[in-house]
């Protein structure tokens, strides 16, 4: 099990240790182009934070660049963790991750 994040993010912390996973953080050892298509198809535009405030700095044109892109130069804009279980990718540590893993 491979928990992608980053290692400052609580929420990060709380899942590696319930779970007692490894993290990836993504800000030392960023996403391949591979990865990032993978987590795209599985979660589509939920996989940007739009409330973050790596989000908020960014200008109008850069918030209208393709996600892959953004996702490549901002990694801390992909929400977290994503959790890779046997190959099921999980978005966040809410009750429904927690739930299927638990």
């Amino acid at each position: 099990m491979i928990v992608y994040g980053i290692k400052t993010c609580d929420t990060c912390r709380k899942a590696i240790k319930t779970l007692g996973a490894e993290l990836r953080d993504i800000r030392v050892d960023p996403l391949s182009e591979a990865e990032r298509s993978r987590f795209f198809e599985a979660f589509g535009a939920d996989l940007l934070n739009t409330r973050s405030t790596t989000w908020r700095t960014l200008s109008d044109e850069e918030r209208a660049r393709d996600p892959d892109a953004l996702l490549e130069d901002h990694p801390t804009l992909m929400k977290r963790p994503v959790i890779d279980h046997d190959g099921q990718l999980y978005l966040g540590w809410g009750s429904a991750t927690k739930d299927a893993l638990l």
